[in-house]
């Protein structure tokens, strides 16, 4: 098992158990804060716009509720969301 597959079982795990405690948000924005930055970096070096997350565990309602809530942590709104999103890939 690689490094990065042994440090994602640990980060599922620790999730997992946050989800069952009642207190996700701690482990939440620290693995949110650390997946942004590289995943914008990976983009821009490459061009390529791997999805960002495997939609057999997430729901869309999951999508639009943290992407408004990043939205909103950055200040941004839906119009600054629209010129990204038309930005050609």
């Amino acid at each position: 098992m690689s490094e990065a597959s042994a440090l994602g079982g640990d980060f599922v795990g620790a999730a997992r158990e946050a989800l069952r405690a009642g207190t996700p948000e701690a482990i939440v924005r620290a693995v949110l804060t650390s997946a942004v930055r590289p995943y914008a970096a990976r983009v821009e070096a490459t061009g390529a716009y791997p999805a960002p997350v495997d939609m057999r565990e997430v729901m869309p309602t999951d999508i639009v509720v943290i992407a408004s809530e990043m939205l909103r942590a950055a200040d941004l709104n839906l119009f600054d969301l629209a010129m990204w999103y038309r930005r050609a890939r």
